[in-house]
């Protein structure tokens, strides 16, 4: 008989990287409530103050780290720290990211590299830090916040889009490599969610209308609206949880049914 209590994750530690707001904060308040306790990742010390306020308002006691995920020594110190001070990672969430709107031709190989090394290095160090306590334990879960532009291309993100798709591939990888001990790593992909990130793009145009991006994404949509953070909750905790135990390598999109549209056929 199924039991409620597969979505428990009381005293399971929880490392979100980037989750100082957005997507990320969402998810960890969603652990949270299920009885996680938070740890939490930012580059700099400013985003780490700002982000422990938010997590003091929203009354959860979470532990803030600040490391570039992208430096393999510093992500090692982080977890080592983590582990001292509150123990083993039980839950990883790779969601640190960052996003360079440039056609390809005008952008240089330095930033195209830095999006990957975030997005895929930074993912492929905290995923190997934290391992080995997993594999001790034969238990573990990662998740990969992956992307629609794991699956599409589009104008202007091509380090976006190649970083995702690798994300992907290195979500299956882990899966692979890992799952005989009882190690799950599966990955999620957010269609557009209105964060201050999406912001530009739902700005109303000086003569009301909305902003032709929204526009094209409300089309595009089969649920006629852009996702909220919160929609990001319910996946993560189910991925984070031993309900998805014989849940490997794969990729939950949470998408509003973008990537199973064609499109509205013209009238």
């Amino acid at each position: 008989m199924y039991k409620r209590q597969a979505f428990d994750l009381k005293g399971k530690v929880a490392l979100i990287t980037g989750g100082a707001h957005g997507i990320g904060f969402s998810i960890a308040q969603g652990m949270a409530a299920c009885g996680a306790v938070i740890c939490f990742n930012c580059s700099s010390q400013s985003s780490l103050e700002k982000g422990l306020a938010a997590y003091k308002e929203a009354g959860i006691d979470a532990h803030g780290y600040v490391a570039d995920v992208s430096d393999e020594q510093a992500v090692q110190a982080m977890v080592a720290k983590i582990k001292a001070e509150v123990g083993p990672v039980d839950i990883l969430v790779n969601n640190a990211g960052l996003m360079k709107r440039v056609p390809m031709l005008e952008m240089s190989h330095a930033d195209f590299m830095r999006v990957i090394d975030v997005h895929v290095g930074g993912a492929f160090n905290c995923s190997k830090a934290v391992l080995p306590d997993m594999i001790e334990k034969r238990a573990g879960k990662i998740i990969n916040i992956c992307s629609m532009m794991s699956e599409l291309g589009r104008e202007t993100v091509s380090a976006y889009a190649a970083a995702k798709g690798a994300l992907k591939m290195l979500t299956k990888n882990i899966a692979s490599e890992y799952g005989e001990y009882n190690i799950q790593c599966n990955g999620m992909g957010p269609g557009y969610i209105a964060t201050a990130q999406t912001a530009p793009l739902r700005e109303t145009q000086p003569d009301g209308s909305r902003h032709p991006f929204d526009q094209f994404i409300l089309a595009k949509t089969p649920a006629g609206r852009w996702g909220e953070a919160e929609d990001m909750v319910g996946p993560a905790v189910f991925l984070a949880s031993n309900a998805s135990d014989f849940v490997n390598g794969q990729i939950l999109y949470a998408d509003g049914g973008i990537l199973a549209y064609l499109g509205r056929q013209p009238k």
